[in-house]
């Protein structure tokens, strides 16, 4: 028997992370703090009818030149070191992979965020991921960024749960996205996808897997009331079903949640075989 494919499909930012990536060594190193960074971003983006990520690839561009910081790969990665994360994620991957091997499904971690692929390539974590789906710069001859490649919003975020579905690994192959494939000849079906995200960005991505037969969990920071407000308002709305402090713990809710989600996977599947 086959074994299932569960995947598990992070946002970053206020999902695994406390806080934004930009905030935990690039702004500091453009002389400036979160509040006036995004606050300078936002202005760009209703000033100009822009789009928020965009505008904020912009201030980083802006602000990295106007202070003599090279945009480069390594550099991005730099300040992925310093991002803080949430208890127990460090340690989260390989319980998950563990559960789900004695239990006969096969786990893979996805990222699908508004964030920038380069600072999360210099996480702690980035090898734990089968693919990371987020913005990137597109770097010249020298290696600096000059532009933006990919800029992920709420709605275009929903693409790449698409793309998880058909097992396509490239963010700009909308070809094979666009084909039209068989329901059991598809990688992971919606039923078998977890979406772990924290605020209503995420609502899209959390409709779609919902609506799907999938499993969209809303997770908030334990320390922050009013993200445990948002979080409790999503469930309340119908956009997800399950609500779980961001402690990635052993004996953590969402630890726990996710087991029962893998037993399910493995046992409607289990069914299936049976029904042919």
């Amino acid at each position: 028997m086959r074994k299932p494919i569960v995947a598990l499909i992070y946002d970053f930012d206020g999902t695994l992370s406390p806080g934004n990536m930009q905030e935990f060594g690039f702004i500091q190193a453009v002389g400036t703090t979160p509040a006036e960074f995004w606050d300078m971003s936002n202005r760009i983006a209703e000033g100009q009818d822009a789009s928020n990520v965009l505008s904020y690839m912009k201030m980083m561009f802006d602000t990295a030149k106007s202070k003599g910081i090279s945009l480069r790969r390594e550099q991005f990665k730099a300040f992925g070191k310093d991002v803080r994360l949430f208890p127990g994620v460090r340690e989260w991957f390989s319980l998950v992979n563990r559960y789900g091997a004695a239990h006969g499904v096969k786990v893979e971690h996805y990222i699908n965020s508004s964030g920038l692929t380069e600072i999360i390539e210099g996480t702690p974590i980035a090898s734990e991921f089968k693919h990371v789906f987020s913005g990137t710069f597109i770097y010249d001859e020298n290696g600096e960024a000059v532009w933006p490649g990919i800029a992920v919003d709420s709605t275009n975020k929903t693409q790449f749960l698409f793309k998880i579905n058909k097992g396509i690994f490239s963010s700009h192959d909308n070809k094979l996205l666009n084909s039209s494939i068989a329901e059991d000849k598809k990688r992971v079906p919606f039923t078998n996808m977890i979406y772990f995200g924290d605020g209503e960005t995420d609502v899209p991505c959390m409709k779609i897997v919902g609506m799907f037969g999938g499993h969209p969990v809303a997770v908030y920071n334990p320390d922050n009331d009013k993200k445990k407000s948002i979080a409790l308002k999503l469930k309340r709305q119908g956009r997800v079903r399950f609500v779980a402090p961001a402690v990635f713990t052993e004996d953590s809710k969402a630890f726990k949640l996710v087991c029962a989600i893998i037993d399910k996977v493995r046992a409607d599947s289990t069914l299936q075989e049976y029904s042919k």
